[in-house]
């Protein structure tokens, strides 16, 4: 069944699998991308690319809390309506690509790009990179996906609207806790 303000045969469902298919596959591809650059700052001591990763993270919380105040490097813009309305079940998949890559669209949290730093810091293993970029594409699938499954999609966005402070914060907490405690274990 289509819902209203969805063109042609494709139903909201299977766009919405589409989205989230180009999220998981634009988490996986920065990652790989981060992978291969994070070759040239290997000889690096790990102790100092480990104090960095760490550093940005408090950082980031903190701009996160409000207590700092910087730009983030980004491309502050949507993606053209034109990309979902000339073919939907390309463009769901070429949206979710571009916003599954970080570097598209504008984003509100500081917690991905420092999870780029440490990708690019930590010179991971390959099937680290792309579990790591996997789990970022996941993880912004889950917003789409939640919003889809509450069935009140008005309700759902003003209670996110609420809460989005206290999710972003909590966020950085949990992205830096576990920075500082992979630090930790492997320094």
């Amino acid at each position: 069944m289509t819902s209203p303000g969805w063109r042609g045969r494709t139903r909201q469902g299977v766009a919405l699998g589409l989205f989230s298919t180009g999220l998981v596959l634009g988490g996986a591809v920065s990652a790989v991308v981060l992978y291969a650059a994070s070759g040239l700052v290997a000889p690096a001591p790990e102790a100092v690319r480990s104090g960095v990763v760490v550093a940005l993270a408090a950082v980031g919380v903190a701009r996160d809390a409000g207590l700092v105040r910087f730009p983030l490097p980004q491309n502050a813009r949507q993606v053209p309506r034109e990309v979902l309305t000339a073919n939907v079940a390309r463009g769901s998949l070429q949206f979710g690509f571009e916003l599954g890559t970080g570097v598209r669209t504008y984003v509100s949290s500081t917690v991905p790009y420092v999870l780029a730093a440490a990708l690019l810091l930590s010179t991971p293993d390959f099937l680290t990179a792309v579990l790591t970029g996997t789990g970022f594409g996941l993880g912004r699938a889950l917003t789409p996906l939640a919003r889809f499954a509450s069935r009140a999609g008005e309700a759902w966005d003003t209670t996110l609207r609420r809460s989005l402070r206290t999710v972003t914060i909590g966020g950085g907490l949990a992205a830096a806790a576990a920075l500082a405690l992979l630090v930790f274990m492997t320094g």
